[in-house]
């Protein structure tokens, strides 16, 4: 997931356009969209930590908790240096709204401290991470709030947090408190490939709607990181033709088509995709605005904008990556008739097989890899036929459309529970 603070725009502000928008589109009562617009609650916490050279460095931490109306909160803890207080604020809003699409019972949290992971030890690490879950212990839980890895985080410092977790609350093990953990202490089978299956599965179901046939459809991926690479060759296993990509160092194109396999094994091998057999290369904007069926855009915020909108030739612009369309250019696109899936739902695979995961650790059993896939693909399914169906009844882009179901849902829940005390 990348970082919206690095963009310049206030990714709160974004967020709150947004729930403007909709709010307007659906007429929902003020006192409830006054409700939406607040986070539940926002801990800010000082994290002091000794560094390898005896000094102590003080960091700043962030738990972000939007709306628990449909169950407890759910969401990633980040490490970056641009991690701001509102940019958790506004994730934690995306992902109340991403988990009542994909329909499952969790409220939008986020988590984040500002640092720079790349300028520290493990030792240095581990010691922040753990202090930054003694100080958000409080407010989270299995039935509370449940973190997860999130940008410069993954399975070591999950693993750190239930240990800590653990530890606090009674000294024997939590596991059900976090997700994305390693599999030997309750991690769940198909977690690393969820989004860019999650996102298959709507490219799928998207080319049903629009009659294409996948054996036909070229795709070019824009990011060819985790979501990306798990994106390009579940989208090839349906038989399109991957014919562009790019990452960090550079972007190549092949129109007889790329395998996504070996050019995995070229970025293992050589750190990027660049120089990859039988490709050229070519720049940013020209692979954005290169001729295929679907893009699928999974690197950074704000790539398609009202500057290439019109210049892009897809059908299907499925989002990987947070953000990737300035809402300018969806407006161009919506009137172009390309048809995007957008980042709330085309990135809820990962959200959902976090619950997935979680359920195993509430009962301690264990699900095979195909059971978690088989279920994934019937969530998300599920979740596309809503908002599609949604789209098509209020003439509007699968964005609001997704926003809408999203709104609906949790304003439901909030009405049914009523307001106490």
């Amino acid at each position: 997931m990348s970082n919206p603070a690095n963009s310049g725009i206030n990714p709160f502000e974004v967020a709150l356009t947004q729930l403007d928008e909709v709010s307007t589109l659906i007429g929902l009562d003020k006192g409830l969209h006054e409700f939406l617009a607040h986070p539940k609650r926002v801990l800010t916490i000082s994290i002091p930590v000794k560094m390898d050279n005896g000094t102590i460095k003080v960091f700043t931490g962030f738990r972000s908790q939007h709306n628990d109306a449909l169950g407890p909160f759910k969401g990633g803890i980040r490490f970056h240096p641009q991690v701001t207080i509102d940019e958790v604020k506004a994730l934690s809003m995306w992902m109340t709204w991403k988990c009542a699409i994909a329909n499952i019972p969790f409220g939008g949290g986020k988590g984040g401290i500002i640092c720079d992971p790349k300028r520290m030890s493990v030792g240095e690490l581990e010691r922040m991470t753990r202090r930054y879950a003694y100080g958000i212990s409080d407010i989270i839980g299995p039935y509370k709030d449940i973190p997860a890895p999130d940008v410069y985080t993954g399975g070591r410092e999950m693993a750190w947090i239930m240990d800590t977790f653990s530890v606090i609350k009674g000294n024997y093990i939590q596991p059900e408190v976090i997700t994305g953990k390693p599999i030997q202490i309750g991690g769940s089978l198909g977690r690393n490939e969820a989004t860019g299956r999650g996102l298959s599965i709507t490219v799928r179901e998207a080319a049903k709607k629009l009659n294409i046939d996948m054996k036909k459809a070229t795709v070019v991926v824009q990011g060819f990181g985790n979501a990306g690479q798990f994106s390009a060759q579940l989208v090839e296993e349906q038989g399109a033709k991957i014919i562009a990509a790019s990452d960090s160092k550079g972007c190549i194109i092949n129109k007889n088509g790329i395998n996504t396999a070996s050019l995995r094994k070229h970025k293992e091998k050589t750190g990027s995709i660049s120089n990859y057999e039988s490709s050229q290369t070519l720049s940013n904007d020209e692979l954005l605005q290169t001729e295929c069926t679907i893009l699928i855009p999974a690197a950074l915020e704000n790539q398609i904008t009202k500057g290439n909108a019109g210049k892009i030739s897809a059908k299907i612009v499925a989002e990987a990556a947070n953000g990737p369309t300035t809402p300018e250019a969806d407006k161009i696109l919506f009137e172009n008739k390309v048809l995007v899936i957008p980042d709330i739902l085309a990135n809820g695979g990962g959200v959902t097989v976090s619950y997935f995961e979680w359920l195993q650790n509430l009962r301690r059993e264990y699900w095979t890899e195909k059971e978690v896939n088989d279920r994934l693909d019937t969530n998300i399914t599920n979740a596309f036929s809503r908002v599609y169906d949604t789209h098509i009844k209020h003439n509007t882009d699968m964005r609001k459309a997704s926003m809408i179901v999203a709104l609906n849902k949790v304003v439901d829940a909030i009405k049914i529970r009523g307001l106490w005390p």
